[in-house]
């Protein structure tokens, strides 16, 4: 039953079969929420039945942490409801994820020693939670040759900088801290210069030639075989000789594991050590593929 004959409800009527405050009421009605039927002859708020649907639809998505904002989106119709929840859901894995590193931070910070804690905590408080890779992303863009063409530094970028893991462990925590650490460093020399030199180098069919090479020494370690043999190996020496316009000979192959050597020892290769907790167990660094190639490139077979 209601108070007037037109079959509406006063505020305190809605209120009451809602179980919340007129004060509810009241907020929900002036942001727009819970349209009104009309007003009395004393200017009082009228509500049809059905705004009491309305009301219960609305507290229901307001405890579930939508904002008024996002409420008033997602009532705008049934599909707009799905689009709001859908982003309603990656906000709340973004959530778990800051948790789960956080908590993993806080554990490897507990499990440490005092000077490695000491080391660790400027790191570890250097960035948000989960971590971006833009330093990361930063540190291949200075990397990577200045002629490349963009769709291939995309392809690069993809391949070489490590997705953050939604759970780590305290030990990946430890890994990608250290990481922004080895990236950020404003050092010269810490940054590693093209892997070749020349007015014939032609980087975009080095690293075209690379993406093949890696990809068949990565298939070889998947099916168990070691990843620097045959095909992989002569696809990787083929890179380089196309790259810099040379006959892929014994001699130039000696010649190129003599300056890929001298890079093992530098910045990429703690780069690589750093990444490989960080990467799914089913794919193999690129790092250590490189690393793979060029030793098989220096051993007596490959002469």
């Amino acid at each position: 039953m209601t108070d007037a004959g037109d079959g509406t409800w006063s505020i305190g009527e809605l209120a009451g079969r809602a179980g919340v405050t007129v004060k509810t009421v009241r907020y929900y009605s002036d942001r727009g929420l819970l349209p009104e039927a009309g007003r009395s002859g004393g200017g009082h708020r009228r509500y049809g039945p059905g705004a009491l649907a309305r009301l219960r639809e609305i507290r229901s998505l307001r405890a579930l942490g939508l904002g008024v904002p996002e409420v008033a989106r997602a009532l705008e119709d049934g599909d707009r409801l799905a689009e709001v929840v859908a982003g309603e859901l990656r906000g709340v894995a973004r959530e778990r994820a800051a948790l789960a590193w956080r908590e993993a931070s806080l554990r490897l910070l507990a499990e440490c020693g005092g000077a490695e804690r000491a080391a660790l905590l400027p790191l570890l408080g250097a960035g948000p939670l989960p971590p971006d890779t833009d330093a990361v992303v930063r540190f291949w863009r200075r990397s990577l040759p200045v002629r490349l063409p963009s769709p291939l530094v995309a392809r690069v970028l993809d391949e070489v900088v490590p997705v953050p893991p939604d759970e780590p462990s305290a030990g990946q925590v430890r890994a990608f801290a250290l990481l922004r650490g080895l990236v950020s460093d404003p050092r010269p020399e810490r940054a590693p210069g093209p892997p070749l030199r020349g007015e014939r180098y032609r980087p975009a069919v080095l690293y075209e030639g690379l993406g093949e090479a890696y990809g068949l020494a990565g298939a070889r370690v998947r099916a168990g075989r070691a990843p620097g043999g045959g095909d992989a190996l002569d696809c990787f020496a083929g890179a380089y000789a196309l790259a810099l316009g040379e006959p892929d000979s014994p001699a130039f192959r000696r010649r190129l594991a003599e300056l890929l050597g001298r890079e093992e020892t530098g910045v990429m290769a703690r780069y690589w050590k750093l990444v490989v907790p960080l990467l799914p167990a089913d794919r193999p660094a690129l790092g250590l593929l490189h690393h793979h190639l060029t030793e098989a490139l220096a051993a007596p077979r490959a002469a």
